[in-house]
């Protein structure tokens, strides 16, 4: 199945979050925007050079088409003309032509594995790769099965002993009931483990054990086969949107009656909407919908939510869109992607946290968290970066909290602050981090968490390094 990689938050595009000394966006040309793309692939113009023909391609013809003016790439065994693309690809020419003449499947996934190019570059399509012939049966690739979930009466002992846990199912089900049960030898499995969809007469499970996803994926009278390389969706409708502070709002959206899904802490989803015709796609992380459940009573079990803290950018190409939508309309949603492991706050002394602006989303459940769970926690700190104090997110909550639990403090520093404002003024720097980051001794166990726009979280992780803290006590939650 599956082999989930170590891979940073892709989302380079994100208004939320930015990669430190990751992939950065280009300045573009004027006129080359994702909807002058959109425009453009709408216009009737043939974009593939084959004028409506699609081919099947050979690895040798696709070699040859290598330059810029001549690029074709494979993605998932389909082939793309994407030289008309070069100039709107927010990555760069150069970033598109690492794969050029060649399967760049591999590349995609470690870069925007999330984005639905099928729709971006379907104007592009060549054709499909020529099949190979197959390979024998004792041919050593066929040991991938190791990695996926096969029935319980298909496991032999070879394989319990082979594959990071080799997981086995059995599923059953009656007339108003499908019940699948997982054996493996992993223990306390969490319920943020575990993502459940029933659709019409099709049945899906995941379990993520380690560093692996096994699907299960049941009809009623057979297995069905599926492409494990992309993210899965479900529908979520629009329960309820509420203004948090000037341009940034609370939406909260209800999983299908037929879905388990609880996003891990630290990882993010994936919201996908159709703009003009194109299904556009953009990473987001689910927060709580407050920082304590005494600020505000759920109506019902927050299982069935899933809440989402976005700033509406005016100028934006998706969360106008969002902000437009109507209670009752619905919103695609994916399964839980991040490299966050929860395991970084066990025995904590003391968590800092440093965020700018959105940034401060994924902080909210690894403070909820930490908070709640960790019991060698001494102190948790939250350095707050924004423009004015009307950016502020949920200010009134972090400071009810500061007085509600003493291990907790925010300090807030403002960019453009009024004359009125008494606290700390500016930017990051390595003067606010070392009065901030006190550890309590030279061995107590700390972690940093660090996420905000694309300059923040660079210059942030290089004063961080230069402050003498390891890799291994920060962690930047990036897109």
């Amino acid at each position: 199945m599956l082999n989930v990689p170590s891979q940073s938050f892709p989302g380079p595009s994100s208004q939320q979050r930015v990669a430190s000394g990751g992939r950065s966006k280009v300045p573009l040309k004027q006129g080359r925007s994702l909807m002058d793309w959109i425009r453009l692939t709408k216009s009737g113009k043939d974009l593939t050079g084959l004028k409506g023909r699609l081919i099947e391609v050979t690895e040798e013809e696709l070699k040859k088409h290598n330059k810029k003016d001549d690029c074709w790439i494979c993605i998932r065994g389909f082939v793309y003309n994407v030289s008309p693309y070069m100039e709107y690809h927010p990555g760069g020419e150069d970033e598109l032509m690492r794969a050029a003449g060649s399967d760049g499947t591999d590349l995609f996934d470690q870069v925007h594995r999330w984005v639905n190019y099928e729709s971006m570059l379907k104007e592009c399509l060549v054709g499909r790769m020529a099949m190979k012939p197959a390979f024998p049966k004792d041919y050593h690739e066929e040991k991938k099965v190791l990695n996926g979930m096969l029935p319980q009466s298909q496991v032999t002992d070879t394989l319990a002993k082979e594959g990071p846990s080799s997981p086995s199912y059995d599923w059953f089900q009656t007339d108003s009931l499908v019940t699948i049960v997982i054996y493996t030898k992993q223990k306390d499995i969490n319920l943020d483990s575990v993502i459940v969809d029933h659709r019409d007469d099709s049945f899906r499970a995941e379990t993520v054990i380690k560093d692996y996803s096994y699907l299960v994926h049941v009809a009623l009278s057979h297995e069905i086969q599926e492409d494990f390389s992309g993210l899965f969706y479900r529908k979520c409708q629009l329960v309820s949107k509420e203004d948090v502070t000037h341009d940034t709002k609370l939406f909260c959206l209800m999983l299908p009656p037929s879905t388990h899904l609880e996003v891990p802490v630290g990882q993010h989803v994936y919201l996908r909407l159709p703009i003009t015709g194109t299904e556009i796609v953009k990473p987001y992380t689910p927060v709580c919908d407050s920082l304590f459940s005494e600020f505000k009573e759920p109506v019902l079990p927050n299982n069935i939510y899933i809440y989402f803290l976005i700033k509406i950018y005016p100028a934006g190409f998706f969360t106008p869109e969002l902000d437009q939508l109507q209670i009752g309309d619905y919103v695609s949603v994916s399964n839980p992607e991040g490299n966050f492991i929860i395991s970084q706050l066990q025995e904590l002394e003391d968590l800092f946290l440093l965020a700018a602006g959105t940034g401060f989303t994924p902080m909210v459940k690894v403070l909820n968290y930490a908070l709640t769970n960790i019991p060698s926690l001494r102190k948790v700190k939250l350095m707050f970066f924004n423009k004015t104090e009307d950016d502020i997110i949920w200010r009134s909550q972090l400071e009810k909290l500061a007085f509600k639990d003493k291990r907790f403090e925010v300090e807030f520093v403002l960019s453009a602050p009024t004359s009125e404002w008494s606290g700390k003024q500016g930017y990051i720097s390595p003067a606010l981090l070392s009065e901030f980051l006190k550890r309590r001794s030279d061995t107590s166990k700390v972690l940093i968490c660090l996420c905000g726009p694309t300059p923040f979280t660079e210059q942030g992780m290089k004063m961080l390094h230069d402050l003498n803290f390891s890799k291994d006590e920060i962690h930047s939650f990036t897109a």
